[in-house]
This record gives structure tokens, C-alpha cells and sequence, in this order.
């Protein structure tokens, strides 16, 4: 940056800082040390290009999707240290084989292939060294690369939410917690056949090994080859689990990561992966989505309106400077979810709308709000599910699915 402004200087023009930032080249580099750093720093980049790609400057935009899509690998003699440390020098003996490749590579760790002596096959997650201690510096560090690029007004508060985001993070790293979080889940849905589980190996999991049965499956994402009832189920079961995590178990799997999840055709079952951003869900945040879903099924656009509000999924300025925007978004959205028959993820006619009439709202970055963290974390998963039906085209009764859950009704795609 410092190059690139001495350059500009030179040459008579008055650089901003952002706009040293973003040059091509120095994007290629933020990229590559991002993808690099693994850790916070890569997982954080991987969030806001999956949420919020649309609205990003398209320099930022070009960072993040590179970073999304790049993890690299421990080194073996890397690799090898860690498991010494974790399990002892001789840990190789513990294992009939063990795949010194890995299946996955992820921000946090990367998973590998095991056998027992006794024929289990094993999956493995292994953490990348420093990842915790790196978390508060990470989160800091694309907290700044978003106020240098100019995306967010000097005026927002983000202190509550790094902070929290941080403390996620720290929880994410804890592999001994996420193993309970994953037994927790195998017991709440033990008598669902169409959702599996990984059996926990508790024997090896530590802090920064993670040890779990292997459980075959496809990627989620294959489904968009699928018949239109696969994908429709998959959905389904999808939505369904999001509205018992929020109503039914109080705790919810935030991160919202097509990659945590397979898909058996077979059986018809959906594999749920990795379950460190698991949290609890507050009974006010579940009471405020059951208001405002109540307030949908019910077609009332001034009650939708001012839950967002009382709830916090809306700023009262941004309400206030831009009311009859907000309540086109809101008839936009209803009229789309009041059509007869199973809403269409495929259809995304009304997004551009939506995305339009935004436009006014994100222009104003003085009524830009932060919600509650707890919606916040609740919401990035309703949006990923979302996404992930928009990719597979599916077609979902999202309404019976929502009268059931806020009336305590049992489940309709069973």
C-alpha cells in the first residue's frame, strides 16, 4: 500500500486508502496470505463471501471468494507433530492404517481417513497449530480490512459482535466440546432415522483432535442432479431441523456451510457434520422468530414490520427514513411466500426486487444498524438453508413446515 501510494503521490493524484487497498495486485496478496493464515482469519472470509457477496465492492468481493475456496494442508512433518503431541510418539501403532492425505481441508483443521485394528474406519479432524491463539488477531485484523475497504461507516459499533465472534471462534477450536455438542445431537435425534449422526470416539479426541466414526454420504451439493423429489426432501429435512433447533431442542448448529452435510440416496438420510458453532438459542430470540413467523402465516405487513423492529432484525432509523421501502421488501416477500403450493427456491424473480429496493437502505449508511448477536447467529443459518435450497431448486411447503413448528405440531415430511 505504502508503494502504490508513494506511486499515486507522484504522480499528483490523492489516493484513499481503500483505493490502495483494492488495486489487482495487492487483492492477489490479501488473498493468498488470507488463505494462508487458515484459522479465524480464512473462516471469517469464507463467512461474509457466502452471506454478503452480493453487496461487497467487487475488489473485496474477488478477496473473499478466493479465500473461500482455498484451504492448504498441513505438511506431513506438520501433521506428524501435532498427532505426536496429541496422542504420543508412537501413535501410528494405534491405528491399523491411517491416511496421511486428508479428505477435507477446511479453516480450522482438516479431516483424515483411519482404520482401527479392529476394522472401524475412523474420521479424523485435526487442528492447525496456532489456530486458537491466532483467533483475537484474526478477527481484528478482517474487522480492518472491512473498515480500510470502506464497507462499513466508521459510525457502526461492531464491539460486541468481534467480541462475540471471538468467543465462537474459541469455542469452534475446543474439539473436546464440539465432541459433546455431537453427542448431544446423536441423542436428540437418535429416533429419526432420516438424520445421521457421527458416533463420537472419545478415546482419541483432544482439545485439537477430533475423533469420530466415518460415515459415507455425497456431498449435499451433488443433489442438484437429483430428482426433483430428493432435492425437495433434503430441503425439507433441512428446514425442518432448523425450526426444531430454534423451537423445540433450544440449541442450534450456526454455521450453515454446504460442506456440513451429506446426503445417502439409499436411505434417503442426511449426515450432519461438524457441529463446533453449535450454541444455545435463547427463548427470547426463539420467541421473537416465533412472532414473526406468526405474523407471516397471518399476511399482517404492519405486524411483520414492527416485530422486525421490536426484535431488532430492523433498525427504528432505518424504519423510520425509509418506511415505504422496507414495506415493499416486506410485501415483495409476502406475496412470494403467499403463493399456492410449495414455495419454489428456484424461482428468484423476486431477489432482484428485493435487492433493488435494499439498495436505498445500504445507501444510507447513517441508519445502519447492528441486530442482536444472538439473531444475528440464529440468522446466518436460516440464510444458509436458504441458499443451499435456492442451489438445489427445491420445492417445499415452507408454510405447512412453519404452522407446524410455531403450533408444536409434529413434522410433516416424516
Amino acid at each position: 500500500m505504502a508503494a502504490e501510494g508513494a506511486r499515486r503521490l507522484a504522480a499528483g493524484e490523492r489516493p484513499r486508502l481503500g483505493d490502495l487497498l483494492l488495486t489487482p495486485a495487492n487483492a492477489k496478496r490479501v488473498a493468498d496470505r488470507l488463505s494462508h493464515l487458515r484459522g479465524a482469519a480464512l473462516k471469517l472470509g469464507q463467512m461474509i463471501s457466502m452471506d454478503a457477496g452480493d453487496f461487497l465492492p467487487p475488489e473485496l468481493a474477488t478477496i473473499l471468494a478466493t479465500v473461500r475456496n482455498q484451504a492448504y494442508r498441513m505438511p506431513p512433518q506438520q501433521l506428524d507433530g501435532v498427532l505426536k503431541r496429541e496422542w504420543g510418539a508412537n501413535w501410528r501403532q494405534r491405528f491399523k492404517r491411517f491416511d496421511a492425505t486428508p479428505m477435507a481441508a477446511a479453516s480450522i483443521g482438516q479431516v483424515h481417513r483411519a482404520e482401527l485394528p479392529d476394522g472401524r474406519i475412523l474420521a479424523i479432524k485435526v487442528q492447525y497449530p496456532g489456530v486458537r491463539a491466532s483467533i483475537n488477531a484474526d478477527v481484528d485484523n478482517v474487522a480492518t480490512l472491512l473498515r480500510l475497504s470502506n464497507v462499513l461507516p466508521a459510525t457502526l459499533d461492531l464491539s460486541a459482535l468481534l467480541d462475540e465472534a471471538k468467543r465462537q471462534l474459541a469455542d469452534e477450536a475446543d474439539y473436546l466440546r464440539e465432541g459433546e455438542q455431537m453427542r448431544a445431537y446423536g441423542e436428540r435425534l437418535r429416533d429419526d432415522a432420516r438424520y445421521v449422526v457421527p458416533t463420537l470416539h472419545p478415546e482419541l479426541t483432544t482439545p485439537e483432535v477430533l475423533a469420530m466414526e466415518f460415515v459415507g454420504g455425497q456431498p449435499i451439493e451433488a443433489l442438484v442432479d437429483a430428482p426433483q423429489d430428493e432435492r425437495d426432501l433434503a430441503t425439507a429435512m433441512l428446514i425442518e431441523l432448523v425450526l426444531r433447533e430454534l423451537f423445540e431442542f433450544g440449541v442450534m448448529q450456526t454455521d450453515p456451510n454446504f460442506a456440513n452435510y451429506r446426503w445417502q440416496p439409499e436411505s434417503g438420510a442426511l449426515v450432519l457434520l461438524d457441529f463446533g458453532a453449535t450454541r444455545d438459542v435463547p427463548p427470547r430470540t426463539a420467541a421473537s422468530y416465533r412472532a414473526l413467523i406468526a405474523a407471516g402465516l397471518a399476511h399482517d405487513r404492519d405486524r411483520i414490520r414492527d416485530i422486525a423492529v421490536e426484535t431488532g432484525f430492523l433498525g427504528a432509523g432505518a424504519v423510520a427514513a425509509h418506511r415505504a421501502t422496507v414495506d415493499r421488501i416486506i410485501a415483495a416477500v409476502d406475496d412470494t411466500l403467499g403463493r399456492p403450493g410449495p414455495f419454489d427456491f428456484g424461482d428468484r424473480a423476486f431477489v432482484p426486487v428485493i435487492r433493488d429496493e435494499a439498495s436505498a437502505l445500504l445507501g444510507d449508511r447513517a441508519t445502519w444498524h447492528v441486530p442482536n448477536v444472538e439473531t444475528l447467529f440464529v440468522q446466518r443459518k436460516v440464510s444458509g438453508t436458504a441458499l443451499l435450497g435456492a442451489r438445489l431448486k427445491a420445492r417445499v411447503d415452507i408454510v405447512g413446515l412453519a404452522s407446524a413448528a410455531i403450533a408444536d405440531v409434529r413434522p410433516l415430511t416424516q
